[in-house]
């Protein structure tokens, strides 16, 4: 199928009109490789008719040096019959010929054998002159730049004698080939009287031929991101559309990334196959630019290529001509496929040869260390003498930047190139424990173990075990509690404790110790008696101090054997000598923000964080964002904007699972708990279900969550006993503060739903007496709320104590709450109706749209909202949409059918008076 080739036809039949008329030419159809120029020629026959004698004939590369190759093609052609000539030409004809072609085949000089090569061109224009006499000649000609020399001297020939053939002679020429600037080539060339530029297709070409088996039209991305891969060159198109069917389409997200990713082996094979016939200067460079990368200085390419300047851009034109180098300043290959044609011309020891000069000129020209070390990742053998030096330095660059990953590919490839068992090896094995930290935490505690095997210091031998990050809620390994055990003991040896920063290392090994018993209540207890001997203000000016102060802390959160007004005051003297810094995920510095949030103190964490975001991201990991991202959602859940938290957790719902550490699973929840929004409960049970090892926080908050989406799918008996059996279990352990695992005002409720008023009357008594005990504003009113909520109207005076307490909390939600139980005790009148209408307007401005609408249907029939008509399913809907989900999210949500959502949004805003979404969020209760 040819495509946007109109023009180009109307000229070919001109042409063949004029030569019909005895005005005979040559025409030329140029264009880089797969433009199309051999499609096109082969449909001229058709624009010819059947009253048209059509010659053939295709040159190859391989038969380049067979002499009168393509005129043997052509008058065999002709000779045969195919082109039309009857039974007495042919006869004539052949043998007249056969005479020429013989002695035509014999070596050529001066004297009589240019004799007979001026009998060989006079013949064969007689030939043709005798064929064209009754019928219009077409002469066909593919791939001029690889015919045979003898041809050439032929054709050219041919174009000064065209007058009177009444004969189309049509060639095809292929820019960037080498060949293409031979003298014959380009006198052929030259003589054309018209010459056809094949352009690229365009982007609505590009759709059709997209276009399904149906003719289904392509989506506007895939469109533009084939088209764009592609450049409108019809051979990488097709390429791209056959990969594309056999793969399967992407149904959505990142079409450019998806069509970036495709190397079509058909495509790859011909660009291969072009390359490997170019000079060796032009695959030189071809070879130099896969090594060193898009972008690259010409100067380097140049030099790794070994050309000298002119060479270099002699062979550049040639790539640009042909296709494979995009045009402008930049040298980088059109498409990835591109490189691996370039790769698969090469052997293993040539690829490695290419990527071991590219790191060695990078070096000698002192490029920056990752763009030196990249090469090195693709040599095998022990590499440079600054190889491992440059590894090393890498890897510390891509840790300052994040990556991880990175890192350790360096580390890895630095530990291949040395082998001897020393304290250098020692360090590279540390440098990679750092890295594999955040990536996988059993091959750091391995790397750790190694290391601490070659070093000759009790201090660098606990350093080196430091480097693995305290499990944080999680459940420790029992191989990296033993190390750490191990160099905590070095350090107690005499005369150890001498060595400067000795002392230091010994807290940060406690803390770490520490914190590895957070399930074990003796150890809780022991941490927090700890604490109570550093006295009042613990010491935390070093950075030693402020980790173990911070486990301890913990400890005392963990257990509420401290109150919420002590973890407030060292918390926050923790954060105000800590750096703002977003790399924090691997150090103690999140127990110290998780106290404090259940502490109701935040405050200092939101000016920590806001500080954060101004300062450079240094060794900041995927979960460090993540935790970031945790740590902020649940201060603006405090600062009661739970629909602005809500947007951080979906931010970090589309991050990598294996980065949620389990402060911040806890934080997440918190976040779900508070929108009581199941179905986000769900999802984040999802990231979470299949971790191993699973530690009693991860374990506990699943539990809880999982707890939300039965009570939400009617189970609540089954939600009840998942909190009780949660409950039983963080006793056992000593985790008794019920704000950081509200489990007890969950089953509060689901008892007295279930009727059981007497269990939730005992389970509500143990919630407020905790709460007196522990001091924080929210978690105190929310246990009188409870109580004051089981005993009727015996309970007015617990909710107006409730309401009194939480006007002093920061949790403006949980004052709404309680405000809307009161004005539902209260006895219709001016007070209730004062209570509901102060309710109602808190809910609104925290964004929480269903308490203000429980709030408004509180007041009374007389002033019953406008929602209040919608049926149950609607209302749904409603709610949804006022949490910006798409109709299709509300769909996967609801488990119904994108055509159900449209039909009830269509009843709402029927009976609403609206006539769209954004009137809808705004009719709703509360906005």
């Amino acid at each position: 199928m040819l495509l946007e080739r109109e023009n180009e036809l109307a000229r070919i039949r001109a042409a063949l009109d004029a030569a019909e008329a005895g005005d005979s030419s040559l025409l030329l159809i140029n264009g880089p490789l797969g433009s199309g120029r051999s499609a096109l020629l082969r449909r001229i026959p058709e624009l010819a008719g059947d009253g048209t004698r059509v010659l053939r004939a295709s040159a190859a590369w391989r038969e380049r040096d067979f002499p009168f190759g393509i005129a043997r093609q052509l008058f065999d052609h002709l000779l045969s019959g195919a082109g039309g000539a009857g039974p007495a030409e042919r006869t004539a004809g052949a043998e007249h010929f056969s005479r020429l072609m013989d002695t035509g085949d014999r070596p050529t000089g001066t004297g009589p054998a240019l004799e007979v090569s001026q009998a060989v061109l006079q013949g064969a224009q007689a030939l043709l002159a005798d064929a064209s006499a009754e019928r219009r000649l077409l002469i066909l000609v593919d791939d001029l730049q690889w015919a045979d020399g003898p041809s050439l001297r032929w054709l050219a020939h041919l174009t000064r004698r065209l007058h009177g053939l009444r004969a189309l002679l049509v060639c095809t020429l292929a820019d960037g080939d080498h060949r293409g600037r031979y003298p014959l080539v380009r006198e052929v060339a030259g003589a054309a009287h018209t010459v056809l530029r094949l352009a690229p297709l365009s982007r609505d070409a590009t759709r059709v031929l997209l276009a399904g088996p149906q003719g289904r039209p392509p989506q506007d991305a895939l469109v533009r991101a084939v088209y764009e891969a592609s450049r409108g060159n019809p051979l990488f198109l097709t390429a791209f559309r056959s990969a594309l069917r056999a793969t399967g389409r992407p149904p959505g997200g990142d079409h450019f990334g998806a069509v970036r990713e495709l190397s079509p082996t058909v495509l790859r094979d011909r660009l291969a196959g072009h390359l490997r016939i170019q000079p060796q200067p032009v695959r030189e460079v071809a070879v130099a630019v896969a090594a060193l990368g898009d972008h690259s200085d010409p100067v380097l390419l140049a030099q790794l290529a070994g050309v000298d300047e002119i060479g270099f851009a002699g062979a550049r034109r040639a790539l640009v001509d042909a296709g494979l180098l995009a045009r402008g300043r930049d040298v980088r290959f059109v498409h990835g496929v591109v490189r691996d044609a370039v790769d698969s011309l090469l052997t293993l020891d040539e690829r490695e040869r290419s990527h071991d000069d590219a790191a060695d000129l990078l070096y000698r020209c002192g490029r920056p260390a990752e763009q030196v070390a990249g090469h090195l990742l693709a040599v095998v053998h022990p590499g440079r003498p600054w190889s491992e030096a440059v590894l090393r330095s890498a890897a510390h660059n891509a840790l300052r930047a994040g990556r991880p990953a990175d890192a350790a590919r360096y580390l890895r490839r630095a530990l291949l190139h040395h082998r001897t068992q020393d304290g250098c090896r020692a360090r590279i094995l540390v440098d990679l424990a750092t890295a594999e930290r955040a990536l996988d935490p059993d091959a750091c505690v391995r790397h750790v173990s190694q290391a601490v095997a070659l070093l000759d210091t009790s201090r660098d031998r606990a350093a080196a075990v430091l480097r693995i990050p305290p499990s944080l809620l999680a459940a420790p390994s029992p191989s990296a509690v033993e190390l750490v055990r191990q160099a905590a003991a070095g350090l107690d040896e005499p005369g150890q404790r001498d060595e400067e920063g000795a002392d230091e290392l010994a807290l940060r090994l406690e803390a770490w110790l520490r914190h590895s018993g957070h399930e074990n209540p003796v150890e809780l207890a022991s941490s927090v008696a700890r604490l109570r001997r550093m006295g009042a203000r613990p010491p935390v000016d070093s950075v030693a101090e402020r980790e173990l102060v911070a486990v301890l802390l913990s400890a005392g959160a963990l257990s509420g054997r401290l109150s919420a007004a002590e973890i407030a005051d060292t918390g926050n003297r923790i954060l105000e000598r800590e750096p703002a810094t977003a790399a924090h995920a691997h150090t103690p510095l999140p127990l110290v923000m998780l106290s404090l949030f259940v502490a109701e103190s935040v405050q200092g964490v939101a000016s920590w964080l806001a500080s954060e975001q101004h300062t450079r991201r240094r060794y900041a990991t995927g979960a460090d964002d993540v935790l970031l991202t945790a740590e902020r959602a649940f201060v603006l859940v405090t600062q009661g904007r739970p629909a602005a938290a809500r947007e951080h957790v979906e931010r970090a719902l589309v991050m990598d699972a294996g980065d949620w550490s389990e402060p911040a699973v806890m934080m997440f929840a918190a976040v779900a708990f508070e929108l009581r929004d199941p179905a986000l409960s769900e999802r984040i049970l999802e990231r979470i279900r299949d971790r191993r090892p699973a530690g009693l926080a991860l374990t506990a908050t699943g539990q809880m969550l999982q707890a939300a989406v039965d009570v939400h799918f009617g189970r609540g008996r089954d939600a009840l006993d998942t909190l009780l059996a949660c409950g039983r279990r963080l006793e056992t352990v000593g985790w008794r503060n019920s704000a950081l695992l509200p489990w007890r005002p969950y089953a509060i409720g689901l008892h007295q739903r279930l009727g059981e008023t007497d269990a939730a009357l005992q389970l509500a008594e143990d919630e407020l007496r905790w709460a007196r005990e522990w001091g924080a504003t929210t978690n105190l009113g929310r246990a009188l709320r409870l109580k004051g909520w089981l005993l009727q109207d015996e309970g007015l005076d617990l909710l107006r104590e409730s309401v009194e307490i939480l006007r002093a909390s920061s949790y403006a939600t949980e004052l709404a709450r309680t405000l809307v139980v009161l004005g539902r005790r209260l006895p219709g009148g001016p007070e209730a109706e004062a209570v509901l209408r102060e309710a109602a307007g808190i809910a609104a401005a925290c964004g929480v749209p269903w308490l203000a609408e429980r709030a408004e249907l509180g007041l009374g029939s007389a002033i019953v909202p406008p929602v209040a008509t919608l049926t149950p399913s609607e209302r749904r809907v409603a709610s949804l949409v006022s949490r910006g989900l798409t109709n299709q999210a509300i769909a996967t949500e609801l488990g119904v059918s994108s055509r159900a959502v449209e039909k009830h949004l269509t009843s709402a805003y029927r009976k609403l008076g609206v006539s769209g979404r954004r009137e809808l969020v705004n009719a709703l209760p509360g906005r």
